[in-house]
């Protein structure tokens, strides 16, 4: 073999040996270190969540007094019957609403506490001896003749989570046991639609859920003028003094949130955390353009004119950066001299009692007015703290989605107290907080996952992958709670999966690769393989035909 033939041989054989390390070393090891790193997910509990199916579960307790059964139904309690209402919604959502009715007699502790002198009395009296888990309600049927209850009233809602529903007068005579709670279940039903939550409160938190229009909705919703469900809220309270020359102003601020707000704040700490600051701000001007009305010798804001009112002072307030929290504001305004008195009109050009308003989800101002009858300027104004903190704590309660009860023939309802927030009052934005997290988690883990499949480049790293378990497993836990009726742990099941959903969905890992598609890849990785590609791939191209050629002549030499 000729010089010339050892050398092309030598020339292929080192051609062979690139391309084969090529192949077998380096393109395996590159595929390997710039594969996009993906930590596995439970796909298939996710996709169960796109569907959303809940089950709400109440237990309702009927106890009848001493008068009320005979003995020979007596004999037949305890009962215990289930009624399911089931509703669908729009988006693959379906709700159902379970109320477990477990009928007894009343203890003898029982019958001591209702033989209290007022219902107020017997509420408390009952709610010492055994306080109801929440979500629960207990119903005491008391005798028509009882003095517990005005002539007029038929139900008593209590602060707590009793009822008390006066019996009919021919409850008992004649009947049968099933008869006589077919007569009570109406009674009990009004007070089910006071104390527990309603399917419009429901449907209102699930509103990104369904579509616009669908009817699944309720007409008229108020839910738009409470905040969203937040693990956090910032309270803020200010005290606007827009002419510092005529006024003085003093307001123990402190002292009022720590005896009228903070009892509230209490109660509502289930449902978030609150932080509560104050500030005064001076020369600040609200945008109204007041007109002085003869008929009520007092200068006068219409109620269309109320949206412009916030814009000027809104700049003033501070800044709610260090927080993600929804701030939510409440301003008490002092009109300078030249505006004063300054009144607001309601839609019928009447003066508002409270002159004050709140704005959705943002906070509540009130316009406070002092009498300058001495004409000595500036005034020394000490606020009247407790007329102040009624009203804001009025739209505190809006704002935090504490609906009003309508007043209804025949059905007496007991103010809060001193909290500010009855039991049930507290149960109804538990449940509803609950659906509205584990929809809301729901939707940001369905949107995390739909988000991953469309763009094959961004990495998974075991931070979000745990992240998303979490969140699966606290939403899995949260719905079983709910079905079972544990109110309180499905409420805390809920807030663990929102807050782990968000940590995953905002991982600032998921950016990294984001903008780096895979034409920017060919862009980056031709320059550097095309060099070398080219010329090996012509070799090997080469070696192949010269192969072939000495092929086709020893088949020709056979020949």
């Amino acid at each position: 073999m000729s010089n010339y033939e050892l050398e092309r041989r030598r020339c292929q054989l080192a051609a062979v040996s690139v391309a084969a390390v090529v192949l077998f070393v380096g393109v395996p090891l590159w595929w390997r270190t710039t594969t996009t790193y993906r930590a596995w997910l439970p796909m298939a509990q996710i996709q169960e969540f796109s569907k959303l199916q809940l089950l709400l579960d109440v237990d309702v307790e009927v106890v009848f007094a001493r008068g009320t059964l005979t003995p020979e139904q007596q004999k037949k309690i305890p009962v215990t019957q289930t009624r399911d209402e089931q509703h669908s919604v729009d988006g693959g959502t379906s709700l159902t609403y379970r109320y477990e009715t477990r009928y007894r007699t009343a203890t003898i502790m029982e019958e001591d506490s209702l033989n209290q002198p007022t219902a107020a009395e017997t509420d408390l009296s009952l709610n010492t001896l055994s306080e109801s888990p929440c979500g629960s309600l207990v119903v005491y049927v008391i005798p028509e003749s009882s003095s517990l209850l005005p002539q007029d009233v038929d139900v008593y809602v209590g602060q707590r989570r009793t009822a008390l529903v006066r019996a009919d007068a021919e409850t008992k005579a004649g009947k049968t046991l099933k008869q006589v709670l077919a007569g009570v279940e109406p009674r009990v039903k009004e007070v089910l639609r006071v104390m527990s939550f309603s399917h419009g409160d429901i449907m209102a938190v699930l509103s990104n859920r369904v579509r616009p229009g669908s009817g699944s909705l309720p007409k008229k919703d108020d839910s738009i003028r409470s905040f969203k469900s937040s693990p956090g809220y910032e309270i803020t309270f200010s005290l606007l003094n827009p002419d510092p020359k005529s006024h003085r102003l003093y307001w123990d601020i402190e002292g009022a949130v720590h005896t009228f707000v903070q009892p509230l704040l209490s109660k509502l700490s289930p449902l978030a955390n609150f932080s509560v600051d104050s500030q005064t701000l001076y020369y600040t001007m609200l945008g109204f353009n007041a007109r002085f009305d003869d008929h009520h010798s007092a200068y006068t804001l219409s109620a269309d004119s109320l949206a412009h009112v916030i814009n000027p002072a809104e700049s003033r307030l501070g800044s709610n950066a260090a927080s993600s929290n929804p701030p939510l504001n409440f301003l008490l305004y002092m009109p300078d001299a030249q505006h004063s008195p300054l009144h607001i009109l309601d839609p019928q050009k009447r003066l508002v009692a409270s002159n004050a308003f709140h704005s959705p989800r943002w906070g509540g101002i009130m316009i406070y007015n002092v009498n300058r009858a001495n004409g000595t300027l500036p005034v020394d104004v000490h606020i009247n703290m407790a007329k102040v903190m009624g009203v804001f704590l009025a739209q505190l309660r809006l704002l935090l989605g504490v609906k009003p009860t309508a007043r209804t023939a025949g059905i007496l309802v007991a103010p809060p107290g001193y909290s500010g927030l009855s039991d049930w009052e507290l149960d109804r934005l538990m449940w509803s907080h609950s659906v509205e997290n584990i929809a809301t988690a729901t939707t940001t883990i369905t949107s995390l996952v739909q988000l991953l499949d469309q763009i094959d480049t961004i990495v998974i790293n075991d931070n979000i992958a745990e992240q998303v378990s979490n969140a699966v497993a606290s939403l899995q836990l949260a719905t079983a709670e709910l079905e079972s009726g544990n109110l309180a742990f499905a409420l805390q099941y809920s807030k663990e999966a929102i807050l782990a959903s968000e940590r995953a969905f905002f991982d600032p890992s998921l950016l990294h690769l984001l903008y780096f598609p895979s034409d920017q890849k060919f862009a980056i990785y031709i320059p550097l393989f095309l060099p070398m590609g080219v010329p090996l791939l012509l070799s090997l191209l080469k070696i192949v035909a010269e192969v072939r050629q000495r092929r086709k002549d020893k088949l020709a030499k056979k020949d």
